[in-house]
């Protein structure tokens, strides 16, 4: 579930709205889409969403960047462009 909310995500720069705050998002593709960046910062307020996604031949692997992991799949599953 997670996966297919952040693959659903454009790529590029997008505000967004999740838990009721807005944001603007960054999500880029790198190595030909085998990592994956998503960088969100909330309009007129503090908190900050920072991950990478690798796609492995074992499988997906998210790696927030110093976060908990549950923020960063909470914050995807529930964001939506605007």
């Amino acid at each position: 579930m997670f996966l297919e909310a952040w693959d659903a995500l454009p790529l590029g720069t997008f505000h967004g709205e999740a838990a009721g705050r807005r944001y603007v998002v960054t999500r880029s593709d790198f190595a030909g889409g085998a990592a994956q960046k998503l960088v969100a910062e909330e309009l007129g307020g503090t908190d900050y969403i920072s991950a990478n996604v690798y796609r492995l031949a074992a499988g997906a692997r998210l790696k927030p960047c110093e976060m908990p992991e549950e923020k960063v799949v909470r914050f995807v599953l529930d964001l939506v462009p605007i």
